[in-house]
C-alpha cells in the first residue's frame, strides 16, 4: 500500500502597502506556505488599511463590505485546502508553487491567456513572413505582451493569467501600470490597450473568456498638431539640390509621397500592377493600403509622373522603386531639414509627406469626401483632421494680424 509523504502548509493574507492604489485602498495578498517553502499571489481584492486586522488576516468590523471580503477570503482559503489535498491524493507530494498554479488554473497542460497570447504571435509572424501584415505591428504586439506579463509579477505576483483573471479591474490595473509605473504617454497606450482588446475579442470568439473584459474601459486617442509643410517648404525641398544620388532620390520620394498620399509602406510595395488607366484617360494609382487594407485611389499628377519616368526600371522585383529602410529616409530627412532654413523648426519625417498631401489638397479645394477615398480612409473622421488643422491655421494667422486693426479700434471708440 502506497503512502504519501506528509504536508505541512498554511495560508496567510496580507496588505500589500507598497502598491496603493489611486482611491486610497492597498491589494490583499495570499501567501502559501509548504513545507516551509513560500509563493505568494493577489487575491485581487482590496481593503483599507485602516480596516485589516494584521494578527488575523482578517477584515474588521461588521460591515457588509468586511463581512463580504472576508467570506471572499474564507472562499480562497477552503479553494487552497482542496486543492492541496486534491495534489498530495493524486501525486504523492506537493510544493507552494505547485500549489499555487494549480489553483490559479496554470497548470503545464492547460491553455492560459499568455499561452493563447504566444500563439496568437506565432500565427501573426506567419502572416508578416507571407506579407499579408506588417512587422511593425508584430513587434508592437510583442511588446505589448512583455508589459502583461511584467505587469503580472510586478501587480500580482504570477507569471500568468488564466482567462477568468481578465475582468474589467484588470484592465483598468494594467492601464494604471502602463501610465504611472512604466510612464507612457497617452497615445502609447492606447495603441496597446487596442491591441489587448484585439487578442481579448478573439479569446471571447473562441469561448475561452465568457465576459468582455474591456467593457467597462474608455480611452481614446488624443489629437495631436499633425505637422505638414505649407506650399512655400514643398517647392523648397522641390528645388534643394542633393549632392548624393541616394540622397536625391529619397527626396524623390518624399516628394512622390506629398502629391499621391502614399505612405511609406505603400511606396515600398507599389508596383506596376498599381498603375492603371481610366476611362478619363488619365493614370492612376490604384492600391490597397498596407496599414488598413482600405483601397486607395489616386490621380497621377505631372510631378508624381516625372518621378516615376525618373526612377523607371531601375528594379527588376516588379516593384517601382527600390525603397530603403524608414529609418535611414528618416535620418535624411532630419539632415534636410536642418539644411533648409524654413525647416529648420519642423520634425520633418516621411510621414509628414502624407500630411502635407492632405492639407495641400484640401487647402486648394479637393473635397473632404474625395481626399478621403484619395488617401485611402476608413472613416471621413480621420479625414476630417486635416479640415481641423487649416481651420487652426486660419485662426493662428488672424491673431497675427489682430494687432494691425489697434488703431481703427481706438478711433472706434473715440467717435462713440
Amino acid at each position: 500500500m502506497e503512502t504519501t509523504k506528509r504536508s505541512t502548509f498554511k495560508v496567510l493574507f496580507y496588505l500589500k502597502k507598497n502598491a496603493p492604489k489611486k482611491n486610497g485602498t492597498v491589494p490583499i495578498m495570499c501567501r502559501i506556505t509548504v513545507n516551509g517553502k513560500q509563493s505568494a499571489f493577489s487575491a485581487k481584492l482590496d481593503v483599507s488599511a485602516s480596516n485589516w486586522d494584521m494578527k488575523y488576516g482578517r477584515v474588521l468590523g461588521k460591515s457588509k463590505e468586511a463581512q463580504t471580503l472576508n467570506a471572499d477570503l474564507d472562499k480562497i482559503r477552503l479553494d487552497l485546502e482542496q486543492c492541496h489535498t486534491k495534489l498530495l491524493k493524486n501525486e504523492g507530494t506537493v510544493n507552494s508553487a505547485k500549489l499555487k498554479n494549480t489553483y490559479l488554473g496554470l497548470s503545464n497542460g492547460e491553455l492560459t491567456f499568455f499561452k493563447f497570447f504566444d500563439q496568437y504571435i506565432a500565427d501573426f509572424q506567419k502572416k508578416v513572413d507571407s506579407g499579408i501584415r506588417q512587422y511593425n505591428t508584430l513587434s508592437k504586439y510583442k511588446t505589448l505582451l512583455g508589459h502583461l506579463r511584467s505587469f503580472a509579477t510586478k501587480k500580482y505576483g504570477c507569471s500568468d493569467f488564466s482567462f477568468n483573471d481578465l475582468t474589467c479591474d484588470l484592465v483598468q490595473e494594467f492601464d494604471y501600470y502602463l501610465r504611472d509605473s512604466l510612464g507612457l504617454e497617452h497615445n502609447s497606450i492606447w495603441i496597446y490597450m487596442i491591441g489587448f482588446t484585439t487578442v481579448c475579442r478573439l479569446a471571447i470568439s473562441r469561448k475561452h473568456i465568457a465576459f468582455n473584459p474591456f467593457s467597462e474601459y474608455k480611452n481614446t486617442k488624443e489629437d495631436k498638431d499633425r505637422g505638414y509643410l505649407l506650399r512655400t517648404e514643398l517647392e523648397e525641398i522641390i528645388s534643394y539640390k542633393c549632392t548624393r544620388s541616394k540622397d536625391e532620390f529619397m527626396k524623390d520620394m518624399f516628394v512622390f509621397s506629398c502629391f499621391t498620399g502614399l505612405s511609406y509602406s505603400d511606396i515600398k510595395g507599389l508596383k506596376n500592377s498599381h498603375l492603371q488607366q481610366f476611362f478619363d484617360g488619365n493614370q492612376w494609382i490604384i492600391i490597397r493600403r498596407k496599414k488598413t487594407t482600405t483601397s486607395s485611389n489616386v490621380m497621377l499628377l505631372n510631378m508624381a509622373k516625372m518621378i516615376l519616368e525618373k526612377y523607371a526600371g531601375l528594379t527588376k522585383n516588379g516593384k517601382l522603386f527600390p525603397m530603403p529602410c524608414n529609418v535611414t529616409c528618416n535620418n535624411f530627412l532630419k539632415r534636410l531639414s536642418q539644411e533648409i532654413e524654413c525647416l529648420n523648426e519642423k520634425k520633418v519625417t516621411f510621414h509628414l509627406a502624407r500630411h502635407t498631401f492632405g492639407t495641400l489638397f484640401l487647402s486648394e479645394g479637393v473635397p473632404l469626401e474625395s481626399l478621403s477615398k484619395m488617401m485611402g480612409h476608413k472613416n471621413i473622421a480621420t479625414t476630417q483632421i486635416y479640415a481641423k488643422i487649416l481651420n487652426e491655421k486660419v485662426g493662428k494667422d488672424m491673431q497675427k494680424v489682430a494687432h494691425k486693426f489697434k488703431g481703427l479700434e481706438s478711433s472706434f471708440v473715440t467717435s462713440l
